[in-house]
């Protein structure tokens, strides 16, 4: 990799003009109804959950979304999200399961929320709760990298069969500022963090913990169509095994995935 390529994705997958989440799930699937609320304490808008469909095949959609401005970022708390999210997550991730309809997620965040109110409502145990609930789906679920993903934010979504990830964003378990500030007590020793961190598309798929890397060379509408195919394609054969075959794959996954990294 050439010097400093990895703070250049990490610049780019955080430009406030990248495509959200709202905006691949307005170009991917024919409709989109969003539903609201954890049943718990409120709707926290930094998770957008609902139904969408491509053609007659239905799908559960749990996505992070960063806001457009600031005004929407504030009302998105800047794609942060607090532990309603997550629990407004798995209440949809169980429905999905019920009505048998696959989930997908967009996972783009700079991580889960980290203030007071958050941690009195049980922001650890809210994503510890949605990384379990995820691995004993029985119905396929694909996750999806189109920006940030970081920290327990984005892995508390990330508990899939299938990992996507877009080009041009990142994927790891913090930030590089977050890294820098742990292992050198420095965090203005970002952009190496980010050269040694392994945080890119084609790090993690030479690692083997994504299955795609979605090229974005040709603009929005073709990083759109690939997507959109990749999504059909891998649904459409993981509908062909049984539900205990697929819960079976997804765990086996993540158990195999330390023999890489």
């Amino acid at each position: 990799m050439k010097k400093n390529e990895a703070w250049q994705k990490v610049e780019i997958a955080r430009t406030p003009e990248r495509k959200t989440s709202l905006d691949y799930i307005e170009k991917i699937f024919d409709e989109f109804i969003e539903l609201h609320g954890d049943r718990c304490f409120g709707d926290d808008k930094a998770m957008v959950c609902g139904i969408a469909n491509i053609g007659k095949q239905p799908y559960t959609i749990i996505a992070e979304q960063k806001g457009r401005n600031t005004k929407e970022n504030i009302e998105r708390n800047f794609g942060m999200p607090n532990p309603e999210s997550y629990r407004k997550a798995i209440r949809f991730m169980k429905q999905a399961e019920k009505f048998n309809r696959p989930i997908i997620t967009f996972i783009d965040t700079k991580g889960a929320y980290p203030g007071i109110g958050a941690e009195e409502r049980g922001q650890g145990e809210a994503i510890a709760k949605s990384m379990f609930e995820m691995a004993k789906l029985k119905v396929p679920v694909i996750a999806v990298v189109i920006g940030e993903g970081s920290s327990g934010g984005a892995l508390a979504i990330s508990v899939a069969n299938k990992i996507l990830m877009l080009e041009n964003s990142i994927y790891s378990i913090l930030s590089p500022e977050g890294y820098a500030s742990i292992l050198w007590k420095d965090a203005s020793r970002a952009k190496e963090a980010a050269e040694v961190m392994r945080l890119t598309a084609r790090d993690l798929y030479d690692l083997k913990v994504i299955d795609k890397i979605i090229k974005e060379t040709d603009g929005f509408g073709e990083t759109v169509c690939r997507l959109k195919r990749e999504i059909k394609k891998n649904i459409k054969e993981m509908q062909e095994k049984s539900k205990e075959e697929i819960a079976e794959e997804r765990y086996q996954k993540f158990r195999n995935m330390g023999e890489y990294v």
